[in-house]
């Protein structure tokens, strides 16, 4: 028994005009090529052929879903579409044509090969006309619609696929309040074009003269949409937005799809944006089907790190979410942020600080998650080396108590975040982190070497980030604030460098890692790093931010040296001298073998530190770091 698809009104309605349309090029056909006695002849078979023909049509159209695709949205691949069906229809004819031929039918050809080649250019005319037509009437609308509702007269720029993708985003209502006006293309082909009836006007280097012209005529531009290749460090996007601001343009950005991006949403364009090499590509499929399905865990989920990973997992699909925050604050915006979001995930928050072991390991073994991201930290250089014992309690005995919990709950895998700062520390935070990391790898060698006791082996690594643009005390807000009161812009060192990373790239970097780690061979690395380039000056940084607000270092903005601080050094390193480092196989990330001593070790200074934070003696501390992290160069009396 066959069965029918269902129909909704739209649908039937577009199967009605394509049979009309179909009844319509063929009766056409017919009148055009034949005439008086003739034609009257043809027209009397034709009754009784053509009721069998339209119903051998309406299967064509099912199977080929005619009836599937909107008209208003009526692209290149409907009318490729309507083309194979008008021409499946027209070899259908040529095929009855033959067998009428035959003597036991009509004895001669009913139809002919001119008559169906000339149907077949009217069956496509009246399949597609229709369709182009009231494609063509919404564009004329949703213009219209951008013209008279107060939209923002914008130029675009970026190389015509860019445009377009813009464009049709305006034409579909998706992105609204933006009137194009004109394209600005670094394409020497584009010149004199029009993507979409909307005129190529120059390239960048026309910018001022464009906005002057169309000034003229009565149209002042307000807005500037940037495509990611703008923003490209070969596009010198520093330039652009500098004369940007100088004409007063509102500046956007158009997303980049290779993020995980859903739908086109123009988005402010932050200073960050443009600070840095080529992000690092990521391969979103992977992590993806990694995360689909999976119970998470994450600590320290307010902060800025923790924050972008809850969204990242949940948009990857993961089925439960816990966030486990300190900050009453911090964890109610992220959970308001994340009910926002249309993710299907189970999300809960509860509010716990990583030093109380009972309560972490009481959260986690309830909640049972597959993973753990552990992103709860003291990070800042200059107030862990004046608090030091906070710094040991929440980045060593904190991440130890998570760890444990980790593999008390049998979870698969816990990720740490560590620093570059954890190597060769001359820190507080970085002694303290280069423990937790240690720890975390005598756990995972502990859990490698039992084999899991019969299930799969907790996996325990750690994720080195270098600077994290915009995240939580980092330079670049600080430079940004005080660009904004009039400066001066105050920088340790002349000679001061650090490697730099966006959040998006941190963040994806953290999953990434734990994807890899889990992979069914177990692999012998247990740190991860992005490919973070050449390390960037932060007298260069200062200076490039200074020009992307549009003023001039040293006379708009002076920059001062204040002298390095408590902590820190002029040269971040990214692994040990004694670190083997590997590459994985995935681009843009390293990772290394673990170097560790024993987990009895590392327990014994463990105890002895806590023993120690009971007598708040600093050097006795420092003592113990250093038995414990023999690279450690700290200074107990240096404040």
């Amino acid at each position: 028994m066959i069965r029918l698809p269902t129909l909704t009104t739209r649908q039937a309605l577009i199967v009605l005009h394509d049979l009309v349309a179909t009844a319509a090029a063929i009766i056409l056909t017919f009148f055009m090529r034949f005439e008086g006695p003739r034609l009257a002849e043809k027209l009397v078979g034709l009754k009784v052929i053509l009721p069998f023909f339209l119903l051998f049509a309406a299967a064509v159209y099912f199977i080929f879903g005619m009836h599937r695709n909107k008209w208003r949205f009526t692209s290149v691949p409907d009318i490729y579409n309507i083309f194979r069906v008008s021409t499946v229809l027209a070899i259908a004819l040529l095929t009855l044509d033959y067998v009428l031929l035959s003597p036991n039918f009509y004895g001669t050809f009913f139809f002919g090969k001119i008559t169906i080649l000339l149907y077949w250019f009217l069956q496509m005319f009246f399949l597609g006309g229709a369709r182009v037509a009231y494609r063509y009437f919404q564009y004329a609308r949703a213009i219209q619609r951008v013209k008279i509702a107060d939209a923002t007269p914008t130029l675009m720029l970026g190389r015509a696929a860019d445009a377009e993708v813009l464009l049709r985003s305006i034409e579909s209502g998706a992105v609204k309040k933006i009137w194009p006006v004109g394209i600005l293309s670094p394409s020497p082909a584009d010149r004199g074009q029009a993507i979409r009836g909307i005129p190529v006007l120059g390239d960048v280097d026309d910018l001022e003269r464009v906005v002057a012209d169309l000034s003229t005529r009565g149209t002042r531009v307000t807005r500037l949409v940037l495509a990611s290749s703008a923003l490209s460090p070969e596009a010198s996007p520093e330039s652009i937005l500098m004369r940007a601001r100088r004409l007063g343009l509102t500046l956007s950005q158009l997303p980049t799809f290779d993020a995980g991006t859903t739908a086109v949403q123009l988005a402010p364009v932050a200073v960050e944006d443009l600070l840095l090499r080529p992000s690092v590509r990521i391969d979103y499929n992977r992590l993806e089907a990694f995360v689909t399905g999976k119970s998470i865990v994450v600590t320290g989920g307010g902060g800025s790190i923790g924050s972008e990973i809850c969204n990242r997992i949940v948009a990857f699909g993961a089925s439960r979410l816990l966030v486990i925050e300190n900050s009453e604050p911090a964890l109610h915006a992220i959970m308001e942020t994340l009910k926002g979001t249309d993710s299907q995930a189970e999300l809960s928050g509860r509010i716990a600080d990583i030093r109380d072991r009972a309560r972490i390991m009481s959260l986690i073994a309830q909640f049972k998650p597959d993973i753990v991201f552990h992103a709860a930290a003291l990070k800042h250089v200059p107030l862990l080396e004046l608090d030091w014992d906070e710094g040991i309690k929440t980045n060593v005995l904190g991440s130890i108590n998570v760890a444990d919990a980790a593999a008390a709950a049998g979870c698969t895998a816990m990720v740490m975040i560590s620093t570059d700062k954890a190597i060769e520390p001359v820190s507080m935070l970085g002694a303290t982190k280069r423990l937790a990391e240690m720890y975390c790898e005598a756990l995972d060698e502990e859990f490698g070497r039992r084999g899991g006791e019969g299930k799969r082996a907790l996996r325990l690594i750690s994720v080195r980030f270098g600077n994290v643009l915009a995240s939580n005390g980092s330079v670049v807000p600080k430079f940004k604030a005080q660009i904004e009161a009039g400066g001066p812009v105050t920088v340790t060192h002349p000679d001061m460098v650090r490697y730099f990373m966006t959040i998006r790239e941190a963040c994806d970097l953290v999953v990434t890692a734990a994807s890899h780690a889990l992979a069914p061979e177990r692999h012998d690395v247990s740190v991860y790093v992005l490919n973070m380039g050449q390390p960037v000056k932060i007298v260069d940084l200062a200076e490039r931010i200074i020009r992307l607000s549009g003023l001039e270092p040293g006379r708009d903005i002076k920059i001062t040296f204040t002298g390095i601080r408590p902590g820190e050094r002029l040269h971040e390193i990214l692994f040990a001298q004694q670190e083997e480092t590997s590459e994985i196989g995935i681009p843009g990330i390293v990772a290394a073998k673990p170097v560790r001593p024993t987990l009895e070790e590392i327990r014994g200074w463990v105890a002895k530190l806590e023993d120690a934070l009971v007598g708040n003696d600093r050097a006795v501390i420092y003592s113990i770091l250093r038995d414990a992290v023999p690279e450690f160069r700290g200074e107990e009396n240096k404040l």
